[in-house]
């Protein structure tokens, strides 16, 4: 889970933005296999390399037989003999990635966003999972988010609201001229 601070031009249009992610990621010395070199890999003992154990179990009814994925090896059907050294065998290490974000326009505070494949890698060439981008609103110096509505306060005299003027507002895309009625 990561947080994406956006200014409120950014929303309005969507925005490609690059960050920086600390996250587990594949060791680069064993290629994420946990293994010193290629043939640091002997078939486990005790599922023979089926990484399935089957149990057959005596009951009234006669025998039941089940399987399950082999506790030595976890299912994969082979164990390490000889263990990366930089990754104790575990196949990922702490690490850093930059990654590019398509953020679409409209998005507004708190909305996740799930990017798949971007998150923590899986320990011995899994699938990696997915990255969470939290959206925060940056506050704007003038305008306030309502919605999709847009809100500026605008502060006149007694003068001009009974009498009418024009007065420049700020917009996301520069100054508009307004015209206050006559009576406001």
């Amino acid at each position: 889970r990561v947080k994406v601070r956006l200014t409120l031009e950014e929303i309005a249009t969507g925005v490609e933005k690059k960050i920086k992610v600390n996250k587990y990621v594949a060791c680069a010395s064993c290629k994420g296999s946990g293994a010193e070199s290629g043939s640091s890999f002997s078939s486990c003992g005790t599922c023979h390399g089926t990484g399935q154990v089957t149990r057959i179990t005596n009951t009234f009814l006669g025998q039941m037989q089940t399987s399950s994925t082999c506790p030595s090896c976890g299912g994969e059907g082979q164990t390490i003999t000889h263990k990366c050294p930089a990754c104790a065998g575990n196949g990922i290490i702490k690490g850093e990635e930059v990654i590019s974000l398509n953020i679409p326009a409209g998005v507004s505070e708190g909305i996740q966003l799930s990017v798949s494949g971007k998150g923590n890698a899986a320990a011995r060439g899994g699938v990696p999972g997915d990255l969470i981008v939290v959206i925060e609103e940056a506050p704007h110096d003038d305008l306030m988010r309502d919605g999709i509505n847009l809100l500026y306060d605008l502060y006149i005299s007694f003068p001009d609201a009974a009498l009418g003027t024009s007065v420049e507002i700020p917009t996301l895309e520069g100054k508009a001229r307004i015209k206050i009625e006559a009576g406001t």
